[in-house]
């Protein structure tokens, strides 16, 4: 997997070493196995050949003898011919009985010091059970190989006499050093192979990669929003042709989607900025009519304090206008809107006072502070906690619990002041916890889904953080952003 991350070039490159050196190592091996192979079918040969010699020499001397050709007389036809057949071959000679006793021995101290009496028993077995009555035994010892053949000798009747067992010593010098000389010229044909195979993948590799170099160039260039520049390369295969064609193809298919895709963004823009207005307008009309119904309801002229609420009423309905009168000013501005006006704020008196419009009884406000300062947008922060209070009233109706609540809960932790609004109502779906902040995202069958994509991006813009944490019981919005120190 590493060498396919490699370049093109530098794969090229490795590949063509590593082919010349892999059949370089591969020769090499076979080559020393065949030497082996070649070692071993000549040693077999030769003293197959020395045997066959040797026979002769013992079938003459049998022919001429004076002694009676039997086993027993053996050791005497042959007690000082055995010495002149060892000198003429260079071997030592051991003749068996045809129970494999000891009969004659080129090595007078053989018997005494380093051979068994006996031919050993399983060669005996060999050589009786062989249809050729011929068996050849390979063994090593002392780090030095040899071979020892095993015949019958037979008289003029074909009758065995004896067996004849020839001991023969693997000398490898000559073939190792020749092994060794091919290997060196072999060696030195290969490494000037290599250094040309090394030289070739070089230039190769250069000359493919040239022209997707340009192309890599080119494409690294390329911008949607940007008018780019067609490839031109002369000289290039028809693989590298194709590859330029398409990418000049695309170009042009490329210039006519960023056309079509602008126009059809400024009129999604439009859309969208038409649908966040009125989504907006909407916030504060409709705390306007609830507050006007309840003073249309309640409102008594013989009330003491009427000039008290009646300036309440009045705050309230102010506050919205001034809100409505924000949105209208920002409608220019689809990203500001509405616009922010950073000021210094008590975050537990105006998250209280943001819940003044709302009737219903089970809403419940706590605080550990009495008073929190942050740089905030005094009518965004309104809007955060309305949003997220009329996000659980509707989860609540939804669920219509036998005791509904909703806690509205400001705390410090740290350097941040934490808003928690929590209600046991019917709660946010595992699979839509993920994108309930997102733009549109909507699971009721009214509305357009912008209220908690709108609260996200106004308390991310004061570097807070908004989190959800939601199961049967209860669902908590979590809403944190800095205090002034």
């Amino acid at each position: 997997m590493y060498f396919y991350k490699k370049s093109l070039r530098t794969r090229i490159f490795l590949s063509m070493f590593l082919l010349v050196l892999g059949a370089s190592v591969l020769i090499a091996i076979v080559t020393v196995f065949q030497y082996q192979e070649e070692a071993q079918d000549y040693h077999r040969d030769r003293l197959l050949r020395k045997e066959a010699a040797i026979r002769e020499n013992i079938n003459y001397i049998l022919k001429t003898t004076t002694y009676p050709v039997e086993t027993a007389q053996i050791p005497l036809i042959f007690k000082d011919k055995i010495y002149e057949i060892k000198d003429i071959h260079s071997l030592e000679i051991f003749l068996y009985d045809l129970d494999g006793n000891l009969l004659k021995s080129s090595k007078p101290s053989f018997f005494k010091d380093t051979v068994s009496p006996k031919m050993p028993a399983f060669a005996l077995e060999m050589l009786q059970s062989s249809p050729t009555k011929n068996y050849i035994k390979e063994f090593e010892e002392g780090g030095q190989k040899y071979q020892s053949s095993y015949t019958y000798i037979t008289d003029s009747y074909f009758k065995p006499l004896a067996i004849l067992n020839l001991p023969y010593i693997e000398d490898d010098g000559f073939i190792t050093k020749e092994l060794t000389e091919y290997l060196y010229r072999l060696g030195i044909a290969y490494f000037f192979m290599l250094m040309a195979a090394i030289a070739i993948s070089y230039f190769l590799s250069k000359y493919v990669t040239r022209s997707l170099k340009e192309i890599s160039e080119k494409l690294s260039e390329t911008r949607f929003d940007t008018r780019n520049k067609k490839i031109h390369i002369s000289d290039t295969p028809q693989e590298i042709s194709l590859l330029v064609n398409s990418y000049n193809g695309m170009i042009d298919e490329l210039e006519n989607s960023a056309a079509q895709l602008a126009a059809s963004e400024r009129e999604t823009a439009w859309r969208e900025m038409a649908k966040q207005v009125a989504h907006e307008i909407k916030n504060p009309l409709t705390p306007m009519r609830l507050t006007v119904q309840s003073f249309q309801r309640k409102f008594d002229c013989n009330d003491p304090d009427v000039d008290k609420k009646m300036a309440e009423y009045t705050s309230t309905l102010l506050q919205q206008i001034d809100t409505l009168s924000s949105i209208s000013s920002a409608f220019s501005t689809y990203a500001k809107m509405p616009a922010q006006q950073d000021e210094t704020l008590n975050v537990v008196k105006i998250s209280k006072l943001a819940l003044d419009i709302f009737n219903e009884e089970y809403i419940y406000f706590f605080s550990e502070e009495e008073e929190v300062r942050a740089r905030f947008d005094r009518t965004q922060l309104v809007r955060v906690v309305t949003n997220l209070v009329k996000n659980s009233i509707q989860s609540i109706e939804q669920k219509n619990p036998t005791e509904p609540r909703i806690d509205v809960v400001v705390k410090m932790e740290e350097t941040f002041v934490n808003i928690l609004v929590t209600d046991n109502g019917i709660g946010v779906p595992e699979e839509n916890r993920t994108c309930i902040f997102e733009p549109q995202f909507t699971t009721k069958s009214s509305g357009m889904g912008l209220g908690l994509g709108m609260v996200k991006n106004i308390v991310e813009t004061y570097g807070g953080t908004i989190t959800l944490h939601s199961s049967e019981e209860k669902t908590t919005f979590k809403v944190s952003f800095p205090v002034m120190l």
